[in-house]
């Protein structure tokens, strides 16, 4: 559990550095072991990126960090 907790520091961690209302971010964990990402409906743009670029380099930094390998990232609504 300890290693899910360090992804979702991870992944909120890079998206308030990203967004323009970073206390509306919260990432978190879902049953299905999914870091589900929430955002301020404003700054949802910001962090998917113009064609997921952003999104899908969030992906890439959490599989190659050391506790979020497996895990998976799901920017939700």
């Amino acid at each position: 559990m300890g290693e899910t907790n360090k992804s979702t520091e991870l992944v909120e961690f890079l998206a308030k550095a990203i967004v323009s209302e970073p206390e509306d971010v919260k990432a978190k964990v879902s049953d299905d072991g999914v870091i589900e990402l929430e955002t301020d409906d404003d700054d949802r743009g910001r962090v998917i990126g113009r064609q997921g670029r952003v999104a899908k380099a969030l992906r890439a930094v959490l599989g190659a960090s050391r506790h979020g390998r497996d895990a998976r990232l799901e920017i939700v609504d």
